[in-house]
């Protein structure tokens, strides 16, 4: 049924035009996947871009039902304010933004925003087409600022094609919008000969043609029809071959060592770490130098104290723990390219679309996220308080790329969503087996025996017993007084949960450790894991492990710093 156009860029044609672009890219999804080869032959191009789309039109819905609620300032009757829509646009697209293409678009949308909300002569009010052109012109600009390195024949060449064209046009946003389409559309056409593996896997740049698909949204906004002429779906084969996963993941691994941003090197970083991050704009200078010289693929997105962290490097902790100097890091995600991925195995290794087997993780500090990236886990950074969603978890198993996924909770309190996570990703055709982990450490044990060449189930069954056989105990400070197995505890007293339960009643951190160790001990143990929060004292590690060894021979400990975990100290014993 043909859209009702809009004559102005109005409120509610940011809600249509969002609408309209998650609709395309939920067309497009499986093509753009399927023509994924740059930077990285991962096949998600698509579902990031649908993803980070998503995000921003349910910010945009939210804005509207505020609205419709009372909450909020008044634009025209029934809608929220143009600047409220276009803001949370942005706002959505930047803490949904998923993986390079995503954080890309994210940064093309806020570019946009910044001169909708604002409007062309400074009043938020109606934009007409030569807004538009500003805005588009912004967009493209920002986005290439934000990426550490541009390559030309990426996305980021489309959306610079776009500004061109529609700023070469007099008219009204129906016009204008139709130009930046017309002059994004002929631009894609010209990416295979921009770069050489595009060229040889015979595609178009798949981050491009997700931006055509929402450019086309765009015309179809302003002019009730979706734009004919334009090379969209089937059209696109006419062009260019939409090969087979396997076909373009052959043309990258075969591809020689090319230039960075995102660089076409198919030995290349082994992780991809995302998160958000709460900073200030000159410690995210200094955060872009030195995750430049960590890794590649660097896009760095946002502002106002609020950025979305992009990269690929070889040491994850190392990316996260950049991130906490520079700020407070939160939602971080942590992708290991899997053995037999273009992107680590090196060229003549047998690339393979999927692994055979990965491990997702939740995880409640940025040391342990960075320990149990470097183990190869795909993870999902649960902050203090804010437990992930189940939609979050099948984020994370999708974004894992294996056929075969152990689901690691690692929290009592997560065993129901994690099921449910578990149940809509097998209807998905992924195989997903969860261990109801209870702890971190207890995630730790059961990663530590994970053998992704053995029989699943005979993999699922070590990693298991592994888990069980792990006694869990974490040092937490009382929030209030309180009724407990082991009496009644005041505001501030230092607690030692054993499996769940309060055991000890302290007052200083180190001493109600040491009761803690010495009561899981009593039952035997040959390991201790101790993971210090960031608020643990500084030399409880060495006093905790000097006990342990004149306490408990052939007993070892291993110590980690796990960041803003919420607990002072996490222990386990094996």
């Amino acid at each position: 049924m043909p859209q009702v156009p809009q004559t102005f860029f109005d409120a509610l044609a940011v809600r249509t035009w969002c609408g309209l672009a998650l609709a395309a890219l939920g067309r497009a999804r499986e093509e753009i996947d399927a023509i994924n080869v740059y930077p990285v032959a991962d096949g998600d191009t698509g579902t990031n871009l649908y993803l980070t789309l998503e995000s921003a039109y349910a910010a945009v819905e939210a804005a509207f039902a505020g609205h419709e609620a009372g909450a909020g300032p008044t634009g025209a009757a029934g809608a929220p304010t143009l600047a409220d829509a276009t803001r949370a646009m942005a706002h959505g697209a930047l803490i949904g933004a998923r993986g390079n293409s995503g954080t890309i678009l994210a940064q093309l949308l806020r570019g946009m925003a910044q001169v909708l909300a604002a409007g062309a002569d400074g009043e938020s009010a109606p934009i007409d087409g030569p807004g538009l052109c500003l805005a588009l012109r912004h967009a493209a600009d920002a986005a290439r600022q934000a990426v550490a390195h541009p390559v030309e024949g990426t996305v980021l060449t489309v959306a610079s094609a776009a500004a061109d064209a529609a700023t070469r046009t007099r008219g009204d946003c129906g016009t204008v919008a139709r130009a930046a389409y017309e002059g994004a559309s002929a631009a894609l056409a010209a990416t295979p000969g921009q770069l050489a593996v595009l060229e040889r896997a015979g595609v178009v740049d798949a981050g491009g043609r997700g931006l055509v698909a929402v450019l086309g949204a765009l015309v179809e906004t302003f002019t009730g029809e979706a734009p004919g002429g334009g090379a969209t779906g089937a059209a696109w084969a006419a062009r260019v071959r939409v090969p087979a996963r396997s076909d373009a993941l052959d043309a990258h691994a075969q591809a020689p060592d090319g230039p960075d941003e995102c660089a076409e090197d198919d030995s290349g970083p082994a992780f991809e770490v995302i998160y958000l991050l709460e900073a200030e704009d000159a410690a995210v200078d200094r955060l872009r130098e030195r995750l430049d010289r960590l890794g590649d693929s660097l896009v760095v997105v946002g502002g106002d104290g609020l950025w979305n962290v992009h990269v690929h490097v070889d040491d994850a902790g190392a990316a996260v723990e950049a991130g906490v100097e520079a700020g407070r890091p939160y939602r971080i995600r942590i992708t290991h390219f899997g053995i037999g991925d273009v992107h680590t195995g090196g060229v003549g290794r047998p690339p393979r679309e999927r692994v055979q087997r990965a491990v997702v993780a939740v995880v409640p500090g940025e040391g342990l996220a960075g320990l149990y990236g470097e183990a190869g886990a795909t993870i999902v950074l649960a902050r203090p308080g804010e437990p992930p969603a189940s939609g979050e978890l099948v984020e994370a198993v999708r974004r894992a790329h294996a056929r075969e996924v152990v689901l690691l909770p690692n929290d009592a309190e997560l065993r129901h969503t994690a099921a449910a996570a578990a149940e809509q990703a097998r209807t998905e055709g992924i195989r997903v087996a969860l261990i109801p982990t209870r702890s971190a450490v207890q995630g730790i044990a059961a990663l530590a025996v994970h053998e992704p060449d053995r029989r699943f189930d005979e993999d699922v069954v070590a990693m298991t017993s592994a888990a069980g056989a792990t006694r869990y105990a974490e040092l937490v400070v009382a929030e209030r007084q309180s009724w407990t197995m082991a009496g009644i505890c005041q505001t501030g007293d230092v607690l030692g949960l054993i499996d769940g339960d309060v055991a000890v009643i302290g007052s200083d951190v180190t001493a109600t450790a040491e009761a803690v160790i010495d009561r899981m001990l009593q039952a035997g143990g040959e390991m201790v894991t101790l993971v210090l929060g960031d608020e643990a004292p500084e030399a409880i590690a060495g006093h905790l492990e000097g006990r342990v060894r004149e306490g408990y021979l052939a007993v070892d400990t291993v110590v980690y710093r796990g960041g803003r975990q919420g607990a002072l100290l996490l222990i386990g014993v094996e």
